[in-house]
């Protein structure tokens, strides 16, 4: 990933900032990865029976404080960028960050895997509250935590929260399924993980494809050091006040949250039909549109739900919330580039093909996402209109690819030398493009604006 510069906007700086604060690495060794390094490096020969001074335990309870107070800062963050006034308003703000995400991160290249590493938390993060909105609304919610949660507002459907309903739920159940989110394979950073994922010798691709039994080692360390971290390197904050009410309730409140979150994650891991699918879902999503293998390809990223419709079959996850993400997300992921056949004011369509970018959640149909215009008669622009890419038009579907087979190679070849930066680009496009690379167009800071306050589709 290009490191923050003068030619983004200030949100794609937050943006990439996020990022880098919570699975990036720095000279500071203080993003929520590097604390959660250094935990795992400080604690992994100290045996659980050892006696430990007042001194040490003061300073244990100092570093815990620390690394709960920048967890929820980064958590906080998230909640800020992706929540509004509104359901609509929230979906919005959510499908920036997610598109935003998409559009910063390489797609060729020697960097994919380091930068979709670095994205997959938070990406899935963002997934996971969207989600649990629209499970929400679909009254398709039966944990009993959240159902305890739900009891407060005394009958009150989640769609008729006030603002401070809003927060207080926010705080209850959205702030720990964040923080399970971002610390699901926290576990993976530890040592003993570290050997399987890198060999005895640390000069083993960590992305490479395991043995089953390896597999299994992992996700046994993963699962247990995870939970080891939520406990000890996290643990419960301290209340910080005078009132004794605040602080009884404020005990309950954290205590809850604390197994919320460890509940979420021990049940990610077999999901099934439960609340961790939560995280499972969006999980799987997030691991094939920002994969981290060898294999990965651009061009595959709208078959996503090929994959989650098989671990439904399997019984590994639950198709309702399958059917949920899917709602939400539509078939083509945020900030994916569309091409499409454009019909001229009498619905006639033309000898040529333009560019668009998904930059909407809830496309009405999961086929015909929304769009913002990057190309007009062949012309990059920066402040195009949104609107639906139908399936007749849209060029990733093959039955549409046909239409274009009419034209001539001269003409093909006259279009993508307008819309490529360079003759070797050009070499290695298809005259018939399903779909187009975003990133040269999204560097230029004028093109990063590419979301309305208000939707005009």
């Amino acid at each position: 990933m290009a490191k923050a510069s003068l030619h983004q906007t200030h949100y794609t700086r937050q943006a990439q900032q996020l990022l880098t604060r919570t699975y990036g690495r720095s000279i500071l060794n203080d993003s929520v990865l590097e604390r959660a390094i250094n935990y795992f490096e400080h604690h992994e020969f100290v045996a659980s029976d050892v006696s430990t001074s007042p001194e040490s335990e003061a300073l244990h309870k100092l570093e815990q404080t620390g690394r709960h107070s920048h967890l929820q800062s980064i958590c906080n963050e998230i909640l800020e960028l992706t929540e509004g006034e509104s359901f609509e308003e929230s979906n919005r703000k959510s499908a920036q960050l997610l598109g935003t995400i998409q559009l910063i991160s390489p797609t060729e290249g020697s960097k994919i895997a380091e930068n979709n590493e670095l994205c997959k938390a938070i990406y899935k993060a963002i997934l996971s509250i969207r989600l649990l909105d629209r499970l929400l609304l679909n009254n398709e919610v039966n944990d009993p935590y959240i159902l305890k949660v739900l009891e407060e507002f005394e009958g009150k459907s989640f769609a008729d929260f006030d603002a401070l309903e809003q927060l207080r739920f926010t705080e209850l159940v959205k702030m720990p399924l964040i923080m399970a989110a971002l610390l699901q394979d926290i576990g993976h950073n530890h040592a003993h993980a570290q050997t399987i994922l890198r060999g005895e010798d640390g000069n083993q691709d960590p992305q490479r494809t395991l043995a089953i039994e390896d597999r299994k080692k992992l996700l046994k360390i993963n699962h247990k050091q995870t939970l080891a971290y939520i406990s000890d390197g996290l643990g419960i904050p301290s209340y910080v006040g005078n009132s004794k009410a605040e602080r009884d309730q404020f005990v309950v409140d954290e205590q809850l949250k604390h197994q919320f979150t460890k509940k979420i994650i021990q049940s990610s891991f077999k999901a099934k039909q439960g609340i961790g699918n939560l995280l499972k879902v969006p999980q799987i999503y997030a691991s094939i549109i920002l994969s981290t293998k060898a294999s990965y390809n651009y061009k595959l990223l709208p078959k996503v739900y090929q994959a989650l419709n098989q671990n439904v079959e399997k019984g590994t996850c639950s198709k309702a919330v399958v059917n949920a993400l899917h709602q939400i997300t539509g078939d083509f992921p945020q900030g994916f580039g569309i091409t499409y056949i454009p019909k001229d004011s009498d619905g006639k369509e033309g000898e040529q093909y333009e560019y668009a970018i998904v930059n909407q959640l809830y496309p009405k149909k999961a086929e015909e996402p929304v769009c913002r215009a990057a190309t007009k008669n062949l012309t990059f622009i920066s402040h195009g209109q949104d609107f639906v890419v139908k399936a007749e038009s849209n060029l990733y579907l093959p039955e549409t690819a046909k239409q274009l087979s009419k034209i001539s190679k001269e003409r093909l070849n006259e279009i993508l030398e307008l819309l490529s930066s360079n003759y070797q680009e050009r070499k290695s496009l298809d005259l018939i493009p399903r779909c187009w690379q975003t990133q040269d167009f999204f560097e230029i800071k004028n093109n990063q604006k590419l979301w309305n306050k208000v939707a005009d589709v």
